[in-house]
C-alpha cells in the first residue's frame, strides 16, 4: 500500500491545528484508499500548538510532529519533507496549509489522482472547478491571477495554469528523491514553492491539475504581503534566464556556426576545385533531376557546412554544454563522429536549399545568404538543439528515461 505523508507547517496555529487534525484523520483519510499521515513541522509555537499536536500524536498513530532547526517557511517544507522520506519511508509527500486555505476536502482528489499514475499534483485554482476567494479584494484577485501569468511566462509553461499554489503532491521516487532541497532558493520566503515546482516539472513524467477551491483563512490574518510577492517574482525571474540559458549559448555558437558557414561557402564558390567537381559531373550526362550537382554552389556549401560544423562541435563542447564537457581523444573522437552523423542532416539539406536555390534565383552572394538563413532558420537550428541535448551531451531525457 502506498503511504501519503501530509507536511503541514504549523507555527502559533492553535485556532486552526486541532480542528484540522480531527477533520483529516476522522473525515478524510478513512475515505482515501492508502496509508495516509499527517507530519506537523512546528518552530517552537508559543501559542499551544505544540502541545495541542503531541497529544494528537499520542492519540492518532496517523499524526507525527517535528521541530524545524532553521527559520522560514522553506526551511519548514525542507525538513518536513526530509523527515517523511527517512522516517517515515513516504511514497508520496503532499503540501499543505494548516490554516484552511487549501480545504482539507481535497485531499482526496490529489492522492487520487497520485494513485491513478501522477508523477506530480498541483492543485489549481485556475483551472475549471477551481477558484479563488470571492471575498478578496479585486487588487488581490489581479495580483493573484497576473502574477501567476508572469510566472507562466518567464518559465514559458502554459501547460500548468496555477504555478504559484502551495497545495502539490510529489512522488518521491524519480521526483522529490531527485532534489537538492537544502539549496532552494529563497528557503526563508514563500519564493521558494516557485523553485521546488520547477524542478518537480522537470523531474515528473506526468503532472496533473487537479481543481482546487482556495479558501481564506479561518483565524487570524492572511500570511500574503507584497515582499513575498516580489521575493517570488525574483526567483521566477531567476529561474527563467537560467532555464534559457544553455539555448541563448547554443544560439551564439550558431550564429557563430553561420559565420564560418557563409564566408566558407563564399571562399569554397570561389576557388576552382568547387567548379571542377561540378564540371566533372556535367561531362557525366546526369538526368535532369541530378542538375543540382551540376553546381559549384552545392559542392561550395556542402564543404562549408562541415566546417561550420566542426566549429559548432568545439564551441559546444567547452562552452554551451561545458558542465558535460567531453575530454581525450578516446571520448572526444567517437562523439566527434557521432556529432557528425547527428548533423548528416545539416550537410544534406543545407546544400539541397542552397544549391536548389540558385537553380530558380541569380547565383548571387545574396542568394546565397537568403537560402542559408532558411535552411538555418527553419530546420536546422530546432533539429540540431533537439539533438545535442538528447544524443550528444545528454542533457535531456526522454519520458521514458526520467525514473532511471
Amino acid at each position: 500500500m502506498q503511504k501519503v505523508v501530509i507536511v503541514m507547517p504549523a507555527w502559533n496555529e492553535a485556532e486552526n491545528i486541532k480542528r484540522m487534525i480531527e477533520e483529516l484523520v476522522k473525515r478524510e483519510f478513512p475515505a482515501i484508499g492508502t496509508d495516509m499521515q499527517l507530519l506537523v513541522i512546528d518552530n517552537h509555537s508559543t501559542d499551544g500548538t505544540t502541545e495541542i499536536v503531541e497529544k494528537a500524536s499520542k492519540a492518532y498513530s496517523h499524526v507525527h510532529i517535528v521541530q524545524q532547526d532553521k527559520p522560514g517557511l522553506g526551511w519548514a517544507y525542507v525538513r518536513g519533507m526530509q523527515y517523511a522520506m527517512k522516517e517515515l519511508k513516504a511514497d508520496a509527500v503532499l503540501e499543505m496549509d494548516a490554516d484552511f486555505q487549501h480545504p482539507p476536502r481535497f485531499v482526496k482528489p490529489m492522492v487520487d489522482a497520485y494513485l491513478a499514475g501522477a508523477d506530480y499534483c498541483i492543485g489549481s485554482r485556475y483551472v475549471k472547478g477551481g477558484s479563488v476567494p470571492k471575498e478578496w479584494a479585486l487588487s488581490r484577485k489581479m495580483v493573484s491571477y497576473f502574477g501567476n501569468l508572469y510566472i507562466r511566462l518567464v518559465l514559458l509553461n502554459f501547460k500548468i495554469h496555477d504555478l504559484t499554489t502551495g497545495f502539490r503532491l510529489s512522488r518521491v521516487k524519480g521526483v522529490l528523491d531527485k532534489i537538492d532541497l537544502e539549496n532552494l532558493m529563497d528557503l526563508d520566503r514563500f519564493a521558494y514553492k516557485v523553485d521546488l515546482l520547477y524542478q518537480c516539472l522537470k523531474n515528473s513524467k506526468k503532472t496533473v491539475e487537479v481543481p482546487l477551491e482556495f479558501a481564506s483563512r479561518t483565524k487570524e490574518k492572511s500570511k500574503f504581503n507584497w515582499k513575498e510577492m516580489i521575493a517570488t517574482f525574483k526567483v521566477a525571474t531567476i529561474l527563467g534566464i537560467k532555464d534559457k540559458q544553455r539555448f541563448l549559448k547554443f544560439a551564439v555558437v550558431g550564429f557563430t556556426g553561420f559565420v564560418v558557414n557563409y564566408v566558407g561557402l563564399e571562399v569554397f564558390r570561389r576557388l576552382a576545385f568547387t567548379s571542377a567537381i561540378g564540371n566533372y559531373f556535367r561531362n557525366l550526362n546526369l538526368p535532369g533531376w541530378l542538375a543540382i550537382l551540376l553546381e559549384a554552389t552545392f559542392w561550395a556549401t556542402l564543404f562549408a557546412t562541415e566546417l561550420s560544423i566542426i566549429s559548432n562541435f568545439i564551441f559546444n563542447n567547452v562552452w554551451t554544454f561545458k558542465e558535460k564537457k567531453l575530454n581525450g581523444l578516446g571520448e572526444i573522437i567517437p562523439k566527434f563522429l557521432l556529432f557528425n552523423l547527428s548533423s548528416l542532416f545539416a550537410v544534406i539539406v543545407q546544400p539541397l536549399i542552397v544549391g536548389g536555390a540558385v537553380l530558380f534565383l541569380p547565383d548571387t552572394s545574396l542568394t546565397h545568404l537568403l537560402a542559408l538563413v532558411c535552411a538555418l532558420i527553419f530546420v536546422i537550428v530546432p533539429y540540431n538543439y533537439v539533438v545535442y541535448n538528447l544524443f550528444i551531451w545528454k542533457t535531456w531525457k526522454l519520458p521514458w528515461q526520467r525514473h532511471n
